[in-house]
């Protein structure tokens, strides 16, 4: 993906093609994010950022706004984060991007998980919810659902947390979302373990485990690894 869109870059910039050189830079700046180069990341899309704003491309300009606060939230520096969160959301309800509004609002809710404040972070992701379902966008509902239950089981209302999860992983298996099932199998896991009922968390562990290895998701696999470990520990 680097290699293309350096090419990309360089002939838009060979052709003054200033939106295709903002788009390049910013494409870049996703596929350095991927690869956990967030600080060369951040460098794309801030080129891409101050040029959509020379030539007054609000949407876009929002959609890199979304992107600088991920990576911020990466860096773990969610204050930093919020602040660019807070200016897409402000450019997509101005321009009625309904879509854009729901990753900001998604986004916001969980950088304020981040800090610890999970009021206001179920605030933000039950807005991003109800836009999500407006849309029709089932792919996002299911992912939103998976981070309300995390915030509840927060909170302490486990039972709470139990249901938006199940309602998550129903969602993830009608849009064929593994990775997210996956998640959503591991953080079910976890509540129950934390209820006392291991058994059952560690069927939920063993599911997330299996879907993890078929489609390589390395890191869920370590998650789901590691709670089968604590729970056997507890046994």
């Amino acid at each position: 993906a680097i290699e293309f869109q350096e090419q990309s870059l360089a002939i838009s910039r060979e052709i003054g093609n200033r939106q295709g050189e903002a788009t390049a830079l910013g494409n870049l700046g996703l596929a350095y994010y991927y690869l956990d180069n967030i600080h060369r990341a951040i460098g794309y899309y801030e080129q891409s950022l101050s040029i959509f704003r020379e030539i007054g491309n609000k949407q876009d300009e929002g959609n890199t706004l979304g992107d600088m606060g991920n990576a911020y939230l990466h860096l773990c520096d969610p204050r930093r984060a919020i602040g660019f969160f807070e200016q897409q959301l402000v450019i997509t309800r101005q321009f009625g991007d309904r879509r854009g509004e729901k990753r900001a609002l998604g986004s916001l809710g969980g950088a304020y998980k981040y800090l610890g404040d999970v009021r206001r972070s179920i605030g933000f992701l039950k807005q991003a919810r109800a836009i999500a379902r407006e849309i029709g966008d089932r792919l996002d509902e299911g992912i939103t659902l998976g981070n309300l239950g995390e915030v509840y089981n927060i909170l302490g209302d486990a039972q709470q947390a139990i249901t938006l999860y199940e309602q998550a992983l129903e969602v993830n298996r009608e849009t064929g979302n593994q990775q997210a099932e996956s998640d959503n199998l591991n953080k079910l896991g976890i509540v129950y373990g934390q209820l006392g009922e291991t058994q059952r968390a560690i069927v939920l562990f063993e599911q997330s485990l299996e879907i993890d290895r078929k489609i390589g998701h390395r890191r869920g696999e370590g998650h789901a690894l590691c709670n089968l470990g604590n729970v056997y520990k507890d046994l």
